[in-house]
């Protein structure tokens, strides 16, 4: 069986604005933006791994070590530099889950914009949205109508999870989606993960939460200054992460 996610050498530069690797779209938004001085880095470079179908892997390090940015290139939101990511499949982004929303619009028009631009049709939307606002939670069904200008950053991130987690798409990237929240809106998104997973999809989850990445991941990648120097079991990653940590 071909792998689900595969990348042979990949590698990544940042110029300062990052403006290289951006795809049309953001390069849209962001054409008002002045660029950043001189200066490169390679946050990530000759990191190789295969994802098989069904499996379940933590990508695992200190902030600034590729991680996030690991997560955009399976997203296809970057563009690699060196080598290739091949991804087949295609792939739900419970990553900057408030990304997409205007704030011009109402939480209920923000669902059906966000739900759309990732391919969902306007009646699944429909008959879906009592299910998709229930879950977003009682703050959200109050709020649906009104525009999201007004909306706290946890009632857009809720949002968001409530309609990103309605894809069906194979392939989940989360990064600390459940890090924000009250407690009972993180076990709403617990339990989702873990009735997506009982479905056969495969997972990249990016946490700095221990008990999150035991909890969903068989795997573990850890990443050292943009190296990919640990790829095991995700007791194996985390052992090193902490030895890391010690030095």
């Amino acid at each position: 069986m071909a792998a689900i996610i595969e990348a042979d050498g990949l590698g990544i530069r940042f110029v300062r604005n990052r403006r290289r690797q951006l795809r049309l779209r953001e390069l849209l938004i962001r054409r008002g933006a002045r660029d950043g001085g001189a200066g490169d880095f390679w946050p990530l470079r000759d990191v190789s791994f295969r994802i098989e179908p069904g499996e379940t892997v933590g990508v695992i390090g200190r902030n600034g070590t590729g991680k996030s940015t690991l997560l955009r290139l399976i997203a296809g939101v970057l563009i690699p530099d060196e080598g290739r990511i091949r991804v087949r499949g295609d792939v739900a982004p419970l990553l900057e889950l408030s990304a997409g929303f205007s704030n011009d619009l109402t939480g209920r028009e923000n669902l059906y914009l966000v739900g759309g631009l990732h391919g969902l049709s306007a009646g699944y939307l429909r008959r879906h949205f009592d299910e998709i606002v229930g879950f977003a939670g009682e703050q959200i069904e109050r709020s649906i109508d009104t525009s999201v200008r007004h909306y706290s950053s946890g009632m857009k991130v809720r949002l968001g999870f409530a309609v990103i987690a309605q894809l069906p798409h194979p392939i989940l990237l989360m990064d600390e989606v459940t890090a924000v929240g009250d407690a009972e809106f993180r076990a709403k998104c617990y339990a989702t993960i873990e009735r997506l997973l009982a479905e056969g999809r495969t997972l990249v989850l990016v946490s700095h939460n221990e008990k999150d990445l035991t909890r969903f991941c068989r795997r573990g990648l850890y990443l050292d200054a943009g190296r990919l120097t640990v790829d095991g079991t995700i007791d194996e990653a985390l052992r090193a992460y902490a030895g890391r940590a010690k030095r």
